[in-house]
């Protein structure tokens, strides 16, 4: 499985779907297993669920820096 690809698969489901937005907030590894299809081992699934975090919150600082350029 490419780890990266399914984290930038799932940032896109947050980012798309508020339903699973809210489910991956609240339980993070139901909604990444049903996303993905697969029962993962705790270590890997903990692994995954830093790494859709980590995505999101490096994509919202890009959306702010982003509006702050444009305020100059």
């Amino acid at each position: 499985m490419d780890i990266k690809a399914k984290i930038e698969e799932i940032v896109a489901k947050i980012k798309a779907d508020k339903d699973f937005s809210s489910r991956f907030m609240s339980d993070p590894v139901s909604a990444i297993e049903s996303a993905i299809g697969i029962d993962l081992p705790n270590d890997q699934i903990n692994a995954l669920i830093d790494g859709v975090k980590a995505k999101l919150t490096v994509d919202k600082a890009g959306d702010m820096l982003g509006s702050l350029k444009k305020l100059f």
